[in-house]
């Protein structure tokens, strides 16, 4: 695979597995009944931004730095590299965490419905969970995301650089057809400039005693 159709590849992975992840966020995770104080039971549908409220953030970094690869140069890359290792395994813990405890996943849920709050007290409110597969969808994207991350940092070398659009300009004097340089503008004395005409200064020549017109 050439240098070029690498980046792109790494780039285009970062993205899809961001938004796979951003997508997990928005579904249901978790079914949760609950035990209502007088009102028997309720099932509870829990979504990612309950079971898991840091991944939208975790996510959109995702995709900020896909679009600070695209022009970064190589110790920047892995740099970023690292970076997107770190964001795959924060995606992975959140989404795990939420699997392995459902119910505490489930606890905003569960104390707006029922006022109940503390950890026992939500545990034993919460009569039986159901877990999607939402979370495993996260936890899929969270390892591509590493996995990306990791061939970042072990291939940053042999991407192609910024273009020239990204690189400092610097501007040089251009030399005259003898190769002299062009002479520097010539610094104008204000004082010999003429001074502009008005009103106020007029008037006060006349209370001088003087022509404002020989000016």
């Amino acid at each position: 695979m050439s240098p070029r159709r690498l980046k792109l590849v790494l780039i285009l992975a970062i993205l899809g597995a961001s938004a796979l992840a951003m997508l997990a966020w928005t579904q249901v995770w978790v079914h949760a009944e609950v035990g209502l104080p007088d009102a028997g039971t309720q099932v509870l549908q829990i979504d990612g931004a309950i079971a898991a409220p840091a991944l939208t953030a975790l996510a959109l970094s995702g995709f900020a730095l896909a679009a600070a690869l695209t022009i970064a140069g190589r110790l920047i890359r892995v740099v970023l590299g690292a970076l997107e290792v770190l964001l795959g395994f924060s995606v992975f813990l959140a989404a795990y965490l939420a699997v392995e405890d459902p119910s505490q996943a489930s606890a905003a849920a569960v104390t707006a419905a029922t006022g109940v709050a503390g950890h026992e007290s939500i545990q034993l409110s919460v009569l039986g969970t159901v877990v999607t597969a939402w979370p495993f969808v996260a936890m899929g994207a969270a390892v591509i995301m590493a996995a990306t991350g990791v061939t970042v940092i072990l291939t940053s070398a042999r991407w192609p650089g910024p273009t020239r659009k990204y690189q400092g300009v610097r501007f040089e004097p251009v030399a005259a057809p003898d190769g002299s340089l062009p002479a520097s503008p010539a610094t104008v004395d204000a004082s010999t400039e003429p001074t502009p005409a008005d009103s106020v200064g007029d008037w006060d020549d006349l209370s001088r005693g003087e022509d404002p017109t020989a000016r």
